[in-house]
């Protein structure tokens, strides 16, 4: 299988003088197409950090980054917009939906700066796919967290990118909705997509097929 992420001693450095914290201290990484990835470590060990430098929602300080053969230290905020919107789906711990909008209307938008045509079927497929057929009419506050975090992934499939970043997704779940949401990403793995997911609970990390472990803004196993 062919590289996907590549990172090469990937320094994030924050803050000037004394007050400069090193997030990420010299990390390289590579992840292969079509695997399942979860990144595990301590808080305040740099796991998030390098999930927003492959995010391309942060650029290092130094190193080299690759997303799909691409330069990205090297792009500027119009390529890198193209590349989170195309490329990238992103699943946030807080679901991150539109609390005024509808559950059809929360997936449709990432699709509303694109040229993808018939925009409400493909969302309501999607929602349909993940198990939310007949609640496309929903707002997120009524609706379970579980089920608002099934939106956030059809969301983050709307442009067919061909990674996943999922950060702490069943951080605000029960057990039962936190397994529903990782056979959903299992799912998406046998299909194809490449999932990287943060998290510090070991239970959700046996469905990766590696697990690399951060601690001190470096990595110290996978």
């Amino acid at each position: 299988m062919k590289s996907i992420i590549e990172l090469s001693d990937v320094y994030k450095v924050y803050g000037i003088g004394t007050g400069r914290v090193v997030a990420l201290n010299g990390v390289s990484l590579t992840i292969k197409r079509g695997e399942f990835v979860s990144i595990m470590g301590p808080s305040g060990s740099g796991k998030s950090t390098l999930m927003h430098i492959i995010g391309c929602l942060d650029i290092p300080t130094r190193g080299k980054v690759r997303i799909n053969g691409k330069a990205v230290e090297k792009m500027n905020e119009d390529q890198l917009s193209h590349l989170r919107a195309y490329e990238i789906g992103f699943v946030f711990q807080s679901f991150n939906l539109f609390p005024r909008l509808t559950a059809l209307e929360n997936v449709m938008m990432p699709m509303n700066f694109t040229n993808i045509k018939n925009k409400e079927k493909r969302a309501r497929d999607l929602l349909s796919d993940v198990g939310l057929h007949g609640r496309e009419s929903h707002r997120p506050n009524q609706l379970s967290g579980g089920q608002r975090q099934k939106i956030a992934i059809a969301r983050a499939l709307a442009n067919d990118p061909d990674i996943i970043l999922a950060d702490e997704p069943t951080g605000n779940l029960d057990s039962k909705s936190g397994n529903e949401i990782m056979r959903i990403f299992t799912k998406l793995n046998d299909e194809g997509k490449t999932i990287v997911l943060v998290t510090h609970d070991k239970s959700i990390s046996k469905y990766s097929h590696r697990v690399i472990r951060i601690k001190d803004g470096k990595i110290v196993g996978g």
